[in-house]
C-alpha cells in the first residue's frame, strides 16, 4: 500500500500516558496533534479532562482517548468499568482497555470476553474500544500464536472495535508486522465486521508504521508522531509529499 502522509497522519493515535506528565504537557501534546493533522490524542485518565478542554479551545475535531486497567491489566472488572466510564464522562470518545494477560495467556476467552461486555456496556456503543492484548507477551509463551487469536476473537465478538498489540510499557517488546498480521487474521469478520488492529509500542519512523499498516494495522499509537510524519524522503519515494 502507498499512504499519502495525511493518511498515516490519520489513522495516528498521538500518545502521552508517561505518569510524570504534566497538564502543560498534555496542552502541548494537543497543540502538535492539531498541527500535525493526526486522528486522535491518548492521554492518562487524569488528563481527560485537561485534554479535552485544549481540543475544545481549539476547535479541533481531533478524537480523545484515554486508557483503563493501564498498564498491567491485573485490575478488577468493576475498577475497569468506573475508569472507562469516567474516561468517557469527563469528554473522551476512545477508551484503550488493558486486557487481564492472565486470562490471555491461559486461554479463559470467555473471562475476557465478559470483561470486555461489561466495559462495552458501561461506555455505550458509540464509543470507540479498543482491546490492548499484549501481543508480544502472549506470543513468547506456550500456544502464543492459538492464545493471541483466540482472544482477539473474543474481544472483537466481545464489541471491541480494534484490539491492539501493546501497552508500551511491557519488558516483552511492542508491536511487530507478524502480530499485527495474525491479529489481523483473527478478527476477519468477527463481530462488528470491521474490527481493526491498533499497533502500538515502539514505532518510532515511517518506515515502522508503513510496515505496520501493510501487515494489517488499521491504527497507529506513537509518541513519535512529529519524526514519523516528519520523514518526507519515505513519502517522496512512495510518490506524494501530502
Amino acid at each position: 500500500m502507498t499512504l499519502r502522509r495525511a493518511q498515516l497522519a490519520a489513522m495516528i493515535d498521538h500518545t502521552l500516558l508517561a505518569p510524570t506528565a504534566s497538564d502543560g504537557d498534555v496542552r502541548a501534546l494537543v497543540a502538535e496533534a492539531i498541527d500535525l493533522g493526526v486522528g486522535a490524542v491518548c492521554v492518562s485518565p487524569s488528563k481527560v479532562v485537561i485534554a479535552a478542554a485544549a481540543l475544545v479551545e481549539a476547535e479541533s475535531t481531533v478524537m480523545l482517548a484515554s486508557v483503563a486497567g493501564f498498564p498491567s491489566g491485573a485490575h478488577r472488572v468493576p475498577i475497569k468499568v468506573a475508569e472507562a466510564a469516567t474516561a468517557v464522562a469527563d469528554g473522551a470518545a476512545e477508551v484503550d482497555l488493558v486486557a487481564d494477560l492472565a486470562l490471555v495467556v491461559g486461554g479463559h476467552a470467555e473471562l475476557l470476553a465478559a470483561e470486555v461486555e461489561a466495559v462495552r456496556a458501561a461506555v455505550g456503543p458509540d464509543v470507540v474500544l479498543k482491546v490492548i492484548l499484549e501481543s508480544a507477551a502472549v506470543l513468547e509463551t506456550d500456544a502464543g500464536e492459538r492464545r493471541l487469536a483466540e482472544a482477539c476473537q473474543a474481544a472483537a465478538d466481545a464489541g471491541a472495535d480494534l484490539v491492539k498489540t501493546s501497552t508500551g510499557f511491557h519488558s516483552a517488546g511492542g508491536a511487530t508486522t507478524e502480530a499485527v498480521a495474525l491479529m489481523a487474521a483473527a478478527v476477519a469478520g468477527r463481530g462488528s465486521g470491521r474490527v481493526g488492529v491498533k499497533a502500538s509500542g515502539g514505532i518510532r519512523s515511517a518506515a515502522d508504521a508503513v510496515a505496520l499498516v501493510n501487515s494489517g494495522a488499521t491504527r497507529i499509537g506513537a509518541s513519535a508522531s512529529r519524526a514519523i510524519l516528519g520523514d518526507s524522503m519515505l513519502f517522496e519515494a512512495q510518490g506524494s509529499q501530502t
